[in-house]
């Protein structure tokens, strides 16, 4: 049956823009391919395909294949050939990496499903896929997420239920395009505050992790959407706010006041923190006070202010009240702030 397919689909030669082979027992790519140079789509899904032919990389004008279900234990080496390639779907196999220099020539990428795989990581060339809009690495093995992901400025979906993560990229907030996240069922703790810089995020899954609180502005997002039921949220114990004010250390004011005066863009030490890496380093790991906006390296004091998820939010059952970590640079700030809002945490 697949043979007498492929012949039909041969005879039509140039003229050929799709073929359709799924579920044909296959164990082999048709290297016979080669010779419909003008086809735009290739079904190959639910057979026994373990490798790609060579001869594929002569399908320059493809623009959707399905090789989902079958028993590839790489993304191939041969999709860097396909360049005008924009859906690839993968699902179901027995993917475990990604071949050297794969991401090079999918530019024109748009959608990739790499659902229900063997992936434990995501090679950092993933950030070449300039145009890719949906990632979907679902039921994998992935303990983490490479910062260049972040850079795919195109990006409206990101997909990656069921896997293993236990955090995400600060640089998420990067992702100004993106719509739709899913993380739920794997071991996240927190949120990055960088989440809340994405005004375009409707859907938003975080179900099934181990969250307690929300970053600072949580409750601005534009949510359609929200799912956050199976985190231990509440959980965080209130204690009496007894730490005083410390002594900064000549780093912690040093730190304060450089922070402070870029945030300002005082244009002389604009300048000159690009000759001075390990400054930018440290300060890099500042935070925002929620009481007086200025950034600050330790901090004080965490406390926990639960607030009431918006009305526009499609939200779990009977979630009320949503936790929100607030940070603090000083027992000044918090004395601005009724405490009786907070539940106190030390830090």
């Amino acid at each position: 049956m697949a043979e007498r397919l492929l012949i039909r689909a041969l005879k039509g030669g140039k003229n050929t823009k799709v073929v359709s082979l799924i579920g044909k027992n296959i164990t082999k790519m048709p290297s016979a391919l080669e010779k419909l140079p003008g086809l735009k789509t290739l079904y190959l899904q639910n057979n026994q395909i373990s490798k790609m032919c060579p001869e594929i990389s002569n399908l320059t004008k493809l623009t959707a294949l399905n090789l989902g279900n079958n028993l590839l234990e790489e993304v191939p080496e041969e999709m860097k050939y396909l360049t005008s390639l924009k859906k690839l779907h993968l699902f179901r196999n027995k993917i475990h990496r990604f071949a050297s220099g794969v991401c090079d020539g999918l530019q024109s990428l748009i959608q990739l499903n790499l659902n229900n795989n063997q992936l434990t990581w995501i090679p950092r060339e993933i950030g070449r896929l300039k145009n890719l809009r949906c990632l979907s690495v679902n039921h994998n093995q992935l303990a983490s997420i490479p910062r260049e992901l972040c850079f795919l400025e195109n990006l409206s979906e990101l997909q990656l239920n069921y896997n293993q993560l236990v955090c995400i990229p600060k640089e998420i907030k990067f992702l100004k395009k993106l719509q739709q996240l899913l993380l739920a069922r794997n071991n996240i703790k927190s949120l990055p505050e960088g989440l809340c810089d994405l005004f375009n995020l409707r859907i938003l899954d975080v179900a099934g992790n181990v969250i307690q609180m929300f970053p600072t502005g949580f409750q601005d997002l534009k949510l359609r959407e929200f799912y956050c039921e199976g985190n231990p949220l509440f959980l965080k114990q209130p204690v009496s706010a007894i730490k005083r004010e410390d002594v900064w250390s000549l780093q912690e004011i040093t730190s304060r006041f450089i922070m402070n005066q870029l945030a300002e863009k005082n244009p002389f030490l604009m300048k000159a923190i690009k000759w001075y890496p390990q400054v930018r380093s440290i300060i890099s790991q500042g935070r925002k006070c929620a009481i007086c906006g200025k950034f600050f390296l330790t901090t004080w004091l965490e406390c926990v202010e639960f607030v009431p998820p918006s009305k526009n939010w499609k939200i779990s059952r009977n979630l009320q009240l949503v936790p929100l970590q607030i940070l603090i640079c000083s027992y000044k700030c918090f004395y601005q702030r009724n405490p009786n809002l907070f539940g106190i945490c030390q830090v």
